[in-house]
């Protein structure tokens, strides 16, 4: 096959052919929830590439994702916003890890939510993932993010009680309607962030229940990954299905086309580096920031201020 060229006149090489021989954007990307079921959604490609394929795939896409990053930061009207969500060991920390390495941290901010604090607390439940949004120019990620107040707290709806909210005496005072709200809100949330300018890119890793189990017994296995592992991990597995059903009503209520859900295959890590290196740089390129154009001015003053070297 030969290399071609992009709309935006970047070389397209072998890989890039390869890979979308293998997947488009659309067998992922989520805007109409009211469509989504997660059974119609593998856990891994249906088709196969090499290891060494997929790490060749997400080397391009990572240089083109540093490029465009730069082009953000300079542009500093717009940011993107990277939500991930997956359950434990899917490996969300490893995809952030390889898809932004190399990328300047002048430009980029990872922001990882674990339970809230007594501070956190005293604030509504997106208090502080808005005191996290990324700047203009900025890529910002949240690693786990505002979605764990309609997942693990609607599998565990005793946690609410620790929020005091004053609706909520008990678990069961958390119904239907309830959640509905909570969704209402997020929505709304998305929405304000879109249109005052945050792109944003929510991603599911999708991993199987045999593939969490395997992963598991590995860190566990090997002493360089116990401080990975804790026995809690294995308490909460017992709710995998009840989480998959809470994942699968968040994407429905909350998938819309200006804030989409990216359901990724998560049971092959490269599998889903490459497909998140590939979403993220599309993303960029159709965002297509511009370097700032100077004013004859502006011009002006750095000729100046050339001359002004120059006689030094």
């Amino acid at each position: 096959m030969e290399a071609g060229r992009s709309a935006y006149g970047e070389v397209l090489t072998l890989c890039d052919t390869t890979l979308k021989m293998a997947f488009t954007t659309s067998d992922f990307k989520i805007t109409d929830g009211r469509k989504f079921r997660l059974a119609d959604h593998p856990t891994e490609l249906r088709e196969h590439l090499s290891k060494d394929e997929l790490k060749k795939l997400l080397d391009e896409d990572r240089e083109r994702i540093i490029g465009l990053q730069e082009r953000l930061y300079a542009e500093d009207r717009r940011s993107l916003l990277l939500i991930f969500q997956a359950m434990d060991a899917a490996g969300k920390d490893s995809a952030i890890d390889h898809v932004l390495s190399g990328v300047n941290p002048q430009g980029c901010g990872v922001t990882s939510f674990k339970q809230p604090n007594n501070a956190e607390l005293e604030h509504d439940f997106l208090w502080r993932h808005a005191c996290a949004v990324p700047a203009r120019g900025m890529i910002g990620v949240h690693n786990r993010s505002h979605y764990e107040e309609v997942l693990v707290v609607k599998v565990h709806p005793e946690y609410l009680l620790g929020q005091r909210l004053p609706d909520i005496a008990s678990p069961e005072d958390a119904d239907t309607a309830f959640w509905e709200r909570r969704y209402s809100m997020i929505r709304a949330w998305e929405q304000h962030l879109a249109e005052t300018g945050t792109t944003i890119m929510k991603f599911f890793l999708h991993m199987g229940k045999k593939e969490q189990k395997k992963r598991f017994i590995e860190r566990i296995d090997d002493p360089k990954k116990n401080w990975k592992f804790s026995p809690g991990d294995v308490k909460e597995r017992e709710h995998f299905e009840a989480y998959m059903k809470a994942y699968e009503d968040a994407i429905v209520a909350t998938a819309t086309p200006h804030a989409p859900w990216y359901v990724v295959p998560a049971d092959e890590q490269w599998e889903t580096r490459a497909i998140i290196g590939d979403l993220v740089r599309e993303q960029l390129e159709a965002m297509d920031p511009q370097v700032p154009v100077l004013s004859a001015k502006t011009k002006a003053e750095l000729s100046e201020a050339k001359k002004l070297l120059s006689t030094e």
